[in-house]
């Protein structure tokens, strides 16, 4: 996997790396409500039982990383020359972190 590369430059919009803890929180949320909706229900109506819908118990635009951006790769090239320029202290060292910043950006 170190070679892996992003096949198109698109990544989660917010500054969150993961929506570990929603989906976490939400898959919580929808076996609790399921539970009581079977717990309710009377044995000969189990037939009749509809599951809870997702949308019921869950918001996809209130989760951490809520939608997704495409930067174009000459975007991403022009960002990574201006991170160098301000952080590298000669030519040697903006091309490293250019390309370093670069393999970030890129990779998987």
């Amino acid at each position: 996997m170190s070679r892996s590369r992003r096949q198109k430059p698109i990544k989660g919009l917010c500054i969150s790396s993961s929506e570990r803890w929603d989906k976490k929180a939400w898959h919580r949320r929808f076996r609790t409500r399921e539970r009581q909706a079977l717990a309710c229900a009377l044995p000969d109506g189990l037939e009749a039982h509809l599951s809870v819908l997702e949308r019921e118990v869950s918001n996809v635009w209130a989760m951490d990383k809520d939608g997704h951006i495409y930067r174009p790769l000459r975007e991403q090239v022009k960002w990574a020359e201006w991170g160098a320029e301000r952080r590298g202290q000669n030519p040697h060292e903006r091309a490293a972190i250019k390309k370093r910043l670069m393999h970030k950006w890129m990779g998987k």
